[in-house]
């Protein structure tokens, strides 16, 4: 159901004067989860590229060990980076005005039960 003409200029009003108020909108961003996730992609992007220069700079100097090293840590970048996607994709985040519940959802199925269900599902003529 859209708005009446005056909700929509009040709604306009409030956020014009919200958007007004730096202390408000550090708040509001502070406590945004896509803003610290996208930090967090930022910083795994800064440590992937020290690896990489860890990968180089033990390849030049003949030490395996140093590469080896840099690819560990490029590899646990990539990894937190891809962590911290995933949980800025999640649909139980809540931008402003709430928290972001840490796993508050029902227990994950395993493959079997899914598995078990999608068999007890299928359609009775292909049996």
């Amino acid at each position: 159901m859209p708005l009446s003409e005056h909700e929509q200029r009040l709604f306009e009003q409030i956020e014009r004067s919200l958007a007004e108020d730096p202390k408000f909108a550090s708040a509001v961003r502070a406590s945004d989860p896509r803003f610290h996730a996208r930090r967090r992609l930022l910083v795994a992007a800064g440590v992937i590229i020290a690896g990489l220069a860890l990968v180089v700079y033990g390849t030049v100097s003949k030490s395996s060990l140093l590469g080896v090293a840099g690819f560990v840590v490029m590899l646990g970048a990539a990894g937190f980076a891809v962590l911290s996607h995933r949980r800025a994709q999640s649909p139980d985040l809540h931008v402003v005005g709430g928290t972001a519940s840490r796993r508050t959802r029902a227990r994950r199925s395993s493959l079997i039960d899914r598995l078990e269900e999608r068999w007890r599902q299928r359609p009775e003529g292909h049996r």
